[in-house]
């Protein structure tokens, strides 16, 4: 609730937050869900001045535009159109002064991380700067639709040969950073019930279908969708399904591509030991890690859903479970894989939707044994060693230079070493505490000796037959003496 009333960027901070339950606690992460944008629609005249400043005359562009909006968010709102020859189209506008706003307040989330950081060193453990620059590159992406075009035209491209996917057109003359103008789909968005009942849909065909084109996103493509909801889902007559929204966007390499296929198989195969190396293969910190421990309490967090068929499974729960366990040891999992994870809870949930019988589990394992059975491939061998030899060549190459290097910088006169000392606060308290005690010990003994000297001094004794030099020298030396003691025991 606090997060609504603060706006857009906090609305959505919190839905990034929800997708993070590695940096986070779990139970922030769980109540960050309940966060939707829902915003109230702007007047029209303020959406038609935004559109004013990209076109300077909106009737050479459009026959008409709708006024009443068909969706609107905390960033956009979407119109639907007719441009001049015809075509149906979406607008997509960003609300005015949209971007300044978020800019505001993500200084704001940058100084508080700050204080945070410097002043809470156990909220280091929730590196909250990382949390702010995550999300400041996502902001940065949502807010351009010049990028979210570009996805779209990678989409279609990646599934320009299957005409069971509908990817919309993107009219790249007409769109801008603030602006986008496409397609539109004619279907009904997965989100309303009669989606499923038009002619010629079959709901078991769209679930399937749906899962194969997440996983060629995924496996193949290496690129997909990061905000796969109903709502985004389009089924179109004759068993067609369509995508919108391309604003957030998953990107894997090579090797989080091959870690996500081995999770699965470790996660089948209740490997509990091989799903805690690819979490911490994966991991971006260098902290100690207790693998054991990390193992056991993944085994005690899956084996009770195990003897259970693969339909009463929450696949995607339990691997967003798992990379919060994987928080409390420190391992820092990846952005586009958390982005994985909760696309995977999202299809999950769909797909049991549609069918209730949804198995997504093993379907995976089984694209997930062709993916490691392809490191073996004769030819992905080859290139990777080819890669390794290019690597090393370059390396060979660059070693005389960079060794000449080093060796200047360390006999250089302004060269000054950095040494990093673990716990070096409790060595400095300690080295203090010694100082502290030896300037006691030198000041105790330099009283005793001066009272020994005063000894042989002819005066009037004052106190247990001692000159008053003598008993003033010895008691300020007990004393002292007495506060060493009390300090040094205290401590």
């Amino acid at each position: 609730m606090a997060f609504e009333e603060l706006g857009p960027t906090f609305i959505k901070l919190g839905q990034l937050l929800a997708t993070r339950p590695d940096l986070i606690p779990i139970e922030f992460a769980t109540e960050f869900k309940k966060l939707h944008d829902s915003v109230t629609p702007l007047p029209f005249r303020e959406i038609e001045s935004e559109l004013k400043q990209r076109f300077s005359n909106l009737n050479e562009v459009f026959l008409n535009i709708d006024e009443r909006p068909l969706a609107t968010a905390s960033i956009a709102q979407v119109h639907s159109a007719r441009l001049k020859n015809g075509k149906d189209v979406v607008i997509k506008v960003q609300r005015p002064g949209i971007v300044k706003f978020i800019n505001d307040d993500l200084n704001v989330l940058y100084l508080i991380a700050g204080i945070v950081e410097n002043s809470s060193p156990e909220m280091k453990v929730y590196n909250p700067r990382v949390i702010v620059d995550e999300f400041f590159k996502t902001m940065e992406l949502e807010t351009n639709f010049i990028i979210e075009a570009n996805n779209i035209l990678r989409f279609k491209k990646n599934f320009q040969d299957d005409g069971s996917i509908k990817i919309p057109d993107v009219y790249l003359d007409y769109t801008s950073e603030h602006i986008l103008v496409m397609e539109m789909l004619k279907g009904i968005p997965l989100s309303q019930p009669q989606a499923l009942k038009q002619d010629g849909v079959d709901p078991h065909w769209v679930a399937k279908k749906g899962m194969k084109t997440f996983f060629k996103m995924v496996f193949q493509d290496r690129f997909f969708h990061g905000d796969l909801h109903a709502g985004n889902l389009f089924i179109l007559p004759n068993n067609q399904i369509g995508f919108v929204d391309f604003g957030v966007v998953g990107r894997l390499s090579v090797k989080t591509r091959d870690s996500i296929a081995n999770m699965f198989i470790a996660l089948a195969q209740e490997d509990y030991d091989g799903l805690a190396q690819e979490f911490i293969s994966l991991s971006q910190g260098d902290d100690y890690i207790n693998v054991d421990q990390f193992s056991r309490e993944l085994r005690d967090l899956i084996a009770p859903y195990f003897g259970l068929t693969f339909k009463n499974v929450n696949t995607g729960k339990l691997l967003m479970e798992s990379a919060s366990l994987a928080g409390k040891y420190k391992v820092q999992v990846p952005a586009e894989l958390m982005l994985y994870f909760k696309s995977i809870v999202t299809v999950e949930g769909m797909g049991r939707e549609i069918v209730q019988d949804f198995d997504i589990l093993s379907q995976t394992v089984e694209i997930a044994n062709e993916i490691i059975k392809s490191k073996y491939d004769p030819q992905r061998v080859i290139k990777d060693i080819t890669h390794l030899l290019k690597d090393s060549a370059t390396l060979l190459y660059d070693l005389p230079k960079l060794l000449q290097y080093s060796l200047k910088r360390r006999n250089s006169l302004y060269q000054h070493q950095s040494v990093k000392l673990e716990d070096f606060h409790e060595i400095k308290r300690s080295f203090d505490a010694f100082s502290n005690l030896l300037f006691l010990g030198v000041v105790i003994a330099s009283l005793i000796l001066a009272g020994a000297i005063a000894l042989d001094k002819q005066a009037t004794p004052l106190f247990l037959d001692l000159p008053p030099v003598s008993t003033v020298c010895f008691g300020a030396a007990i004393l002292l003496s007495l506060i060493a003691f009390y300090n040094y025991i205290r401590k």
